[in-house]
């Protein structure tokens, strides 16, 4: 009897533990469902109990914004962890592949040194990345688009070096940024109008744009209120904070340069490109910068160049520079443009626009040309770290002159839900119209279910999110809204190609390898979405890396989705016991039985030399 007993405590005890392990929200109900109707017959009403219970509000997990405060609890503390220490202070601003002290041992013909040169493991950070001294949640947009606290990028060079041109002001204990810039110290909107006299910019037709050195991203924040969005980069450079006060404003920029490997993009994703005096040799290697700028544009799309060499007749004095040199040049520039078969649209002052052709039917001429060099790669979209070449990348094959390559898109926001051609073709494998749509269904479904977790998720307090392993975008474009912008982040190594398919729907993203440190200055996204992240890096890499890397990104106080299988989940929860994160485990929204579990975060808010935090679980 004793034996028996045991037996069934031992039964007992086990079931229990494993709902303990999983953290189940509705633990209790659903032990109290086994318990009542014996071991293996709680199946049904454990289903029926989490129905009728709201078992995904957490509302002791704390999503708010406090700046200050005690130290958190971190789940199971009788477990031992790892416990990752502070950084230095001096890698407040740390980007581990573009370091400068690097960046100097590279070459420094075309930009080389001045792209991604990572480190290798032995030399990889295993400490968290402290926040520097007053730090504090950036202005709720569009506040932030014109004011950023001092504390946060307390560098004032470029309230110096472009006091004259309306870039940055530094008043008291914030930058303000007035909206000009080099080429347009007026303002972002009068320069704006002035391209939209030219290009469809109100009616949706333009919703990509790619700005090249776009310094504080002004012309990008512009854009946003009129539904354009623009992924600015910059290379970190001499002038400090370039992209770091862009994404501080709460606009997309990445740190990058055109330089030796190819822009990582996919083909024909933005319908604009952007450069206003971005300082970019146009015509160096036989237009090997301008043939890049093409492979990412969309038939019928938009290049704006504003700056040297443009009106050199007038300005080659103020420019310092010859008018040999500067007439030289622009004729160059003009004969890669008639190469790629882009059409003068504008030119005034010291703005010119040209627009690329719908197709290469309409533009015969080229194929006789003995400099149109075709590229032999098979696969435009394939870029990641493969070297940028004078080449011009082939349009998709049309049926009438007066179509557009790879299909005509809807306007902005229909695109956003409506089947991208490149679904509709066929042409990503193993994604077709149904999947598609469902795929959209799905999301819509997990996205509700995230605002019962987190009911501030679009509220505002969120503007800079990034998805980690975007898929179709169909996250982005299920919370998509004027308080956010999501950077849709496609793997090197997911099985499917989609990220020409995100930028069809008017979405914005990058390729990236998550075993490598992203291209962003630390403490730049308020929210992050990593679903089937770890899974899918299993054996690829170290998880506690990856970890590492979200908290470098990740602002203090800013909040974490992750969603995987219960397995995976356990493990990562156990790294992120030591890396100051506070954390509640949730079941899948249809629920306990479901092995895909969420697990969301909040990272404690501390700074350099402190050891606090208010975000309570």
């Amino acid at each position: 009897m004793a034996m028996k007993m045991n037996s069934a405590d031992n039964r007992t005890r086990s079931s229990v533990s494993i709902f303990i392990v999983v953290g189940l929200c509705c633990f209790f109900y659903i032990l109290g469902a086994w318990q009542k109707s014996g071991f293996g017959k709680g199946d049904s009403i454990a289903v029926e109990i989490t129905k009728q219970t709201d078992c995904s509000v957490l509302s002791n997990l704390n999503f708010e914004t406090h700046h200050s405060g005690e130290a958190g609890v971190i789940d199971d503390p009788g477990s031992k962890v790892e416990v990752f220490k502070p950084c230095d202070a001096r890698y407040t601003d740390y980007t581990p592949c573009q370091d400068q002290m690097r960046a100097m041992t590279f070459p420094r013909e075309n930009m080389n040194y001045r792209e991604r040169h990572c480190p290798p493991e032995e030399e990889k950070l295993h400490c968290l990345i402290p926040a520097p001294k007053g730090y504090v949640t950036p202005f709720p947009w569009p506040k932030s688009r014109d004011y950023v606290p001092y504390a946060n990028a307390p560098y004032k060079s470029l309230t110096i070096e472009k006091a004259v041109q309306n870039w940055i002001q530094y008043e008291g204990n914030v930058f303000r940024f007035p909206g000009g810039g080099t080429q347009f110290p007026q303002g972002a909107d009068a320069y704006i109008d002035q391209l939209a006299s030219v290009i469809p910019i109100e009616n949706g037709t333009v919703r990509t744009a790619l700005d090249t050195g776009c310094g504080v991203a002004s012309w990008g924040a512009y854009l946003l209120k009129r539904n354009v969005i623009a992924m600015s980069f910059a290379p970190r450079d001499s002038h400090e904070a370039q992209v770091q006060f862009a994404l501080e404003r709460g606009v997309p920029a990445v740190i990058g340069v055109l330089g030796t490997i190819k822009l990582p993009y996919p083909s024909r994703a933005f319908d604009m490109a952007h450069c206003s005096r971005c300082l970019i040799p146009w015509g160096a290697n036989d237009g090997m910068y301008m043939m890049e700028v093409d492979r990412v544009l969309r038939p019928g799309g938009y290049w704006v160049l504003s700056g040297p060499p443009i009106n050199w007749k007038t300005n080659y004095k103020s420019w310092q520079r010859t008018k040999e040199d500067l007439e030289g040049e622009q004729s160059h520039i003009e004969e890669i443009a008639k190469l790629l078969c882009w059409e003068k649209k504008y030119e005034k002052g010291e703005i010119a626009i040209w627009r690329k052709s719908l197709n290469a039917e309409s533009c015969r001429g080229r194929q006789d040309d003995s400099r149109a060099n075709i590229c032999a790669s098979k696969n435009p979209d394939d870029v990641w770290y493969k070297k940028m070449e004078a080449c011009l990348t082939p349009y998709p094959d049309v049926n009438s002159p007066d179509e557009v390559a790879g299909e005509e898109l809807k306007p902005f926001p229909q695109r956003l839900n409506a089947v991208p051609p490149r679904v509709a073709s066929g042409s990503v494998p193993g994604v077709s119209v149904e999947t598609y749509l469902d795929d959209n269904k799905l999301w819509k479904k997990h996205v509700k279910a995230y605002k019962k977790i987190n009911k501030i998720l679009d509220s505002g307090r969120y503007r800079n999110m990034m998805d980690m392993n975007a898929g179709l975008g169909s996250f982005a474009a299920a919370i998509e809204s004027p308080k956010l912008w999501v950077m849709n982040v496609v793997p090197t190594i997911a099985e499917k190609k989609t990220l020409g398919v995100i930028y069809e729907r008017g979405l914005i993203g990058i390729y990236h390898d998550w075993c490598e440190a992203f291209s962003t200055y630390p403490r730049t996204y308020d929210l992050i979405h990593a679903n089937g992240v770890f899974s899918l890096y299993k054996d690829k890499c170290n998880a506690e890396d990856i970890l590492l890397e979200m908290d470098r990104i990740l602002r203090p106080e800013g909040a974490v989705i992750f969603r995987d299988d219960v397995d995976v989940l356990i493990k990562v929860k156990r790294i992120i016991a030591g890396m100051k994160w506070n954390t509640k485990m949730v079941d899948h929204e249809d629920g306990p039985l479901v092995p895909e579990k969420i697990l969301v975060a909040v990272k404690q808010y501390w700074t350099v030399g402190e050891n606090n935090s208010t975000s309570s679980v």
